[in-house]
């Protein structure tokens, strides 16, 4: 199937209005191959109001083109210029375009005037606009002289300039001797016409340089008008003899000094007009004067301003449209008010417009015999007139062409032919100006050709549209076909677009539309053809954007920008800032798809844009960085409503650096007391700049104030202005008044002074006032100097007194101090406590009670008792006192009896009582002696387990090491242990107390036994300790197999059979030796994983209730064995060597109960005081060794 060029009427979606437009000038800039005949084109020529710079040589432009070559001919002001006859004058080759060099020789102004160029060849002539030829000027100002201008303050003044008439017309600025530029406001402002309008004057205005200047931008000059003098005075400045010899130009006015509603100093009435061509720029312009300075405002009377075109300049006294139009035509109103009335005027806006274009008649081809037309169309205001010019000729005196015929804007062709080529023209013109187009006839008859490259490549984005041109050129006009593929395959009408310049558009390319297309024109003459091939790129995506970032001032931070992007395409990523280059600075660092920033400044803040291009397509994102950090220091602290004890703090806050100020801190400095020494005043909220600060008397302030956001808190703004405020009484008197005696005759008073802050004034000073609490007698007082103590001597002891201390400087005193009670100086005590009496409660712990001394001996504040308690040898109490440690417990306040804890049993013991007051103790009571009951005794020293036979085992121990009193007999109990760790039955077996030594036969032979042993007294049992021991093999069962050693102790056969030889026992010995190794692997690997010897639970199953702990009947601090002594060792432990086990020695003491020699009870004798004696752990019972079991050891357990 054939896709044919046929005009069609659709209708296109808005997103291709672009395309459209882009094709459509495509269309008209379709142009006949230079290589066949065709009329002449103007290509470029110069302006048609052409000003020149009169110091260079004038080049007047005219380019064209045609076949053959044009050659080419001037006119100037309507007749031939003939630039043979001229030697400045010279065209150049090829070309009509003029250089006339005035710079040798000649002046421009000779060369002014009206030119125009025709380029002409055999199939017609072309002619150019009429180019106007002026030279610029800038001419001086005129001399005159400027008389100097005095007025009084508040009156109007206009400074005119005019300057003097240029081309092109200057441009207007005021400026003084030292070329700097005038300040303007809404009260003074430079108008249109360059003059100087002042709505009222002020002193300030007067100067002697007002200097109006006017600059020429064509040549580059500056001229400038006389210096204008200004001076502003008032009315009480003028006397009689100055007035009188001022002139009536040299004084504006004789109204006096005095606000007034607004006068419009320009323009003048209430009304005027204003007209203006359509396209260019209306400017409105109202100045007013009065006093206080008027304000203008703008309004369309019969409409709104139209917004985007609308800018007010001059501080809103200029109105300007851009691009005006017809519609913008109407009255303008501008209303100049102030605080005494207003005023308007209405301006009349006439928009008219010189000749534009409708429809510009365009080239036309034809071949012999076709018909077509040239059309020309212009609008303007007023209404333009068309006129026809063929080959620069009118047409009405051009020569006949029966195939033309004009209608008005048209020239229709008809049946033409070759003689038919000509260039016409059109003008349009009114009042305003003028338009010139040149279009030809060129009658030609030519085959197809296509303008196209061969084997064009087009490379497209998917799912965008396909252009693939077929540029053509054929007369008659040629049909254009495409195709698909080699074959011939349909292009579906429905889905592709061709234009009418033969270009194929596909509106939405996909990866099928890839291939090689062809395009085919044909007409009567023959046909061309093209191919062109397709292909679709995947489009570029960015498939991680970079993110929005806030970032502290001096960190870094990164932007990352990951894209996909085509593979067959190459792939360039920009990064840019705020639309711009990334600076070049080092810290700015692109690697890949990311962009790092390092050591971040405010300046870095802004949008980061990522644009990844490739040759087809072009996608960007971006993500805004912003830079914050504390915010900056306030500054410009003012003081304001200073009083006695108050004064406004006012400040401007410093940029937030991107971060909202969340608080003011404000701190102050006394400079007179503490200079260098910030103090926290008060802080406000961050929309505050001013806060009300409460003073203190004769304070030397100075205030900063530090801003606080989420980052932290700025740096101190600079101090304020010192403010010193006035002297006061105190406010305040001393705290923390004490008086305590230092010695029995005096009393001391002290107390915490006053800061100088708080002193209020000059002069500091306390009085400091005391009687006794239980007298009649007054007040004793005196003043001192700024001091924190004074003493009272020769006071009774220990007296009750009332004590004041305040405060008082050079202005007065402060208010009445409040009165504490203290005492003077404390005594010894001098009596002891009385009927001291020792109540045993038990072997360790006593009860005694005293009675109390009466308060008048104790001759201070009683602090307590104290007893001192030591152990005492009967019949030698006062025998060696210096070496016998007492002890100390000190029980608080008036308790008159306490518990001596931590005693030894079966001891003799002596102690006495004192008072004891902040002096020190009194003297000690009577000593009173007591002893402790027996108690139960302490686990035996030692238990060894030697001369292991087959039946027997010898059991040696060393006596307890605190028997706490006399032992009455030994405990032994045993059961033995089978291979299953089972316990077998418990014997109890009973021994002399005298005994160290004991045998037990009739035991098993290589079994291990677990013995239990412990001491008594007639309170009961002590503490026990435990061993195992095993007996040794049966010689005749096992000969010569036992190690020297067994465990830690010596198991020695008694006899020995040498059976080495023999073959039954070498097997035997290999059988014994795989077992021991097994064995030896298990108990490793239990022995690591830190299991308890698995005997643990028979032995729980079979404890002897007789062998658990006792108590003394009340509970009451009774010794404890450890509770590991019921449990039996841990598999895998052994006795030492020597089969010994010792128990450490227990060191109660009272210095366990109490504050070492202070420790403190309650009455009932519980403990109050802390706990800081130390007792040692007692050693885990058997020892537990770190060696493996013996080889003996390890075979018993399976006997």
């Amino acid at each position: 199937m054939q896709l044919k060029i046929m005009p069609k009427k659709k209708r296109l979606p808005a997103g291709r209005v672009a395309l459209i437009l882009f094709l459509c000038q495509m269309i008209s800039a379709l142009e006949v191959p230079l290589d066949l005949v065709q009329p002449p084109t103007i290509t470029q020529q110069s302006p048609k109001d052409y000003i020149i710079d009169p110091r260079e040589n004038i080049v007047i432009q005219c380019e064209a083109k045609g076949k053959p070559p044009p050659s080419f001919s001037w006119t100037r002001n309507g007749t031939h210029f003939d630039i043979d006859k001229d030697p400045l004058v010279t065209m150049k080759p090829g070309s009509g375009t003029l250089t006339i060099n005035i710079m040798s020789e000649g002046k421009a102004e000779t060369y002014e005037g009206v030119y125009q160029c025709t380029a002409r060849n055999e199939r017609g002539a072309a002619i150019s606009n009429n180019i106007v030829v002026r030279p610029s000027r800038s001419p001086l100002w005129t001399k005159e002289k400027l008389e100097p201008i005095t007025l009084r303050n508040g009156q109007s003044l206009v400074l005119p300039c005019r300057p003097p008439l240029g081309l092109p017309p200057p441009i207007i600025f005021w400026m003084d001797n030292s070329f700097q530029r005038l300040p303007q406001s809404e009260r003074v402002s430079q108008g249109l016409n360059g003059d100087l309008y002042f709505s009222n004057v002020l002193p300030e205005d007067t100067r002697e340089d007002y200097i109006c200047y006017a600059r020429f931008n064509h040549t580059q000059t500056i001229q400038q008008k006389q210096p204008i003098s200004v001076k502003v005075i008032s009315v009480d400045e003028l006397n009689d003899t100055i007035a009188a010899n001022l002139s009536d130009t040299e004084f504006y006015s004789a109204k006096p000094n005095r606000e007034r509603p607004p006068t419009f100093l320009t323009p003048e009435g209430n009304t005027s007009n204003k007209e203006e061509l359509r396209g260019n720029v209306l400017s409105l312009e109202c100045i007013a004067e009065g006093l206080p300075t008027p304000v203008i405002y703008w309004i369309k009377e019969d409409g709104m301003l139209p917004t985007n075109r609308t800018f007010y300049r001059n501080f809103k006294k200029t109105l300007q449209i851009i691009q005006v139009s017809e519609a913008d035509s109407g009255n303008y109103q501008c209303i100049a008010k102030n605080a005494l009335g207003a005023i308007h005027h209405t301006i009349s806006v006439t928009v008219k417009a010189a000749p534009y274009w409708i429809l510009a008649p365009q080239n036309l081809v034809l071949s012999p015999g076709e018909d077509g037309s040239l059309i020309c169309r212009a609008n303007g205001n007023p209404k333009p007139r068309i006129s026809w010019l063929s080959n620069g000729v009118p047409i009405e005196i051009a020569p006949d062409d029966p195939s033309r015929k004009i209608d008005g804007d048209t020239i229709i062709f008809s049946n033409v032919q070759e003689r038919s080529s000509a260039v016409y023209q059109c003008n349009a013109s009114n009042e305003y100006g003028y338009l010139l187009a040149n279009a030809f006839v060129n009658v030609l008859a030519e085959p197809p050709r296509i303008l196209t490259s061969a084997n064009t490549l087009y490379q497209v984005i998917a799912n965008r549209p396909a252009l693939l041109d077929c540029a053509f050129f054929g007369s008659p006009l040629p049909t254009i076909e495409w195709f698909k593929g080699a074959k011939g395959s349909a292009l579906r009408d429905d889905i592709y677009v061709l234009h009418e310049n033969g270009t194929l558009e596909i509106p939405v390319a996909q990866k099928d539309s890839t291939g090689t297309y062809t395009c085919v024109a044909r007409n009567k003459l023959g046909m061309a053809k093209n191919e062109v091939h397709l292909e679709i790129k995947d489009p570029t995506r960015i498939i991680k954007q970079p993110e929005y970032a806030v970032v502290q001032r001096g960190s870094t931070v990164s932007f990352e920008c990951k894209v996909k992007h085509d593979h067959t395409l190459t792939l360039t990523i920009t990064w840019l800032k705020d639309n711009g280059e990334l600076p070049s600075d080092g810290r700015f660092t692109v690697d890949k798809d990311h962009l790092e920033v390092a050591d971040v400044r405010d300046s870095d803040g802004g949008a980061y844009t990522c644009v990844a291009n490739t040759t087809l397509d072009m996608v960007s994102a971006s993500a805004v960085l912003s830079v914050v950090d504390v915010p900056n220091p306030p500054f410009d602290l003012e003081l304001t409503d200073q009083l006695d004890k108050s004064v406004q703090l006012s400040w401007t806050p410093g940029d937030d650096n991107n971060s909202p100020i969340i608080k003011f801190i404000i701190e102050y400095e006394d400079a007179m007391h503490e200079a260098g020494l910030w103090h926290h005043q008060t802080e406000v909220s961050g929309m505050q700049t001013t806060a009300q600060l409460k003073l203190s008397p004769y304070v030397n302030y100075s205030f900063r104030v530090m801003a606080v956001n989420s980052l932290g808190r700025s740096l101190p703004s600079e101090p304020s202005e010192q403010y010193l405020t006035k002297a006061a009484e105190p406010d305040t008197n001393p705290t923390a008044v004490e008086g305590l005696g230092s010695e029995p005759d005096n009393l001391v008073i002290t107390w915490k002074p006053l800061n100088g802050f708080e002193s209020n004034g000059p002069g500091l000073q306390y009085k400091v006032s005391w009687r006794q609490k239980d007298g009649d007698d007054e007040w004793a007082s005196v003043v001192v100097a700024n001091v924190s103590k004074y003493i009272v001597s020769g006071t009774p002891t220990f007296v009750p007194y009332l004590i004041k201390v305040q405060a008082l400087n050079d202005v007065g005193f402060a208010p009445e101090p409040a009165v504490v009670m203290g005492h003077s100086g404390e005594d010894l005590p001098m009596v002891a406590p009385g009927n001291v009496r020792v109540n045993v409660v038990n072997s360790t712990l006593a009860e005694v009670h005293w009675d109390p001394v009466p308060l008048k001996s104790i001759r201070g504040h009683l602090q307590g008792y104290r007893i001192y308690y030591w152990k005492a040898q009967e019949g030698s109490l006062k025998r060696n006192r210096r070496h016998i440690e007492k002890k100390i417990l000190t029980f608080q306040g008036s308790k008159t009896h306490g518990m001596l804890p931590g005693l030894e049993p079966f001891s003799h013991y002596a102690l006495n009582v004192r008072v004891v007051n902040g002096k020190g103790e009194g003297p000690a009571s009577p000593d009173r002696v007591f002893n402790t009951p027996e108690g139960v005794p302490s686990a035996p020293s030692s238990l060894k387990i030697i001369n292991p036979t087959l039946d027997s085992l010898t059991l040696e121990w060393d006596p307890p090491s605190r028997p706490n009193g006399i032992l009455t007999e030994y405990t032994l109990k045993y059961q033995p242990i089978n291979s299953t760790h089972e316990l077998g039955p418990l014997v109890d077996l009973k021994i002399p107390a005298n005994k160290t030594r004991w045998t037990l036969k009739n035991l098993n032979f290589s079994t291990r036994y677990k013995f239990y042993f412990y001491a008594q007294t007639a309170a009961g049992s002590g503490s026990q300790i435990t061993e195992e021991a095993v007996t040794t093999v049966d010689e005749g069962k096992l000969a010569g197999i036992l190690p020297p050693d067994v465990g830690a102790g010596k198991a020695m056969a008694s006899r020995q059979v040498d059976i080495a030889t023999q073959g039954w026992f070498i097997g035997l010995m290999c059988a014994v030796a795989l077992l021991i190794l097994i064995l030896l692997i298990v108990c490793f690997i239990r022995r690591n994983k830190g299991g308890k010897y698995p005997v643990k639970e028979k032995e729980d199953a079979h404890a002897d209730p007789e062998i658990q702990p006792m108590k003394e009947d009340d509970g009451t601090f009774g010794e404890y064995s450890d509770a590991e002594d019921h449990k039996p060792l841990k598999k895998g432990s052994r006795t030492p060597s020597d089969r010994t086990v010792k128990k450490e020695d227990s060191d109660d003491s009272l210095v366990d109960y109490g504050e070492g020699v202070n420790g403190q009870f309650n009455e009932d004798g519980s403990f109050i005081g802390q706990y800081s004696g130390k007792k040692e752990k007692e050693p885990a019972e058997g020892n537990e060794s770190s060696e493996a079991p013996s080889p003996v050891n390890a075979m018993n357990s399976f006997v």
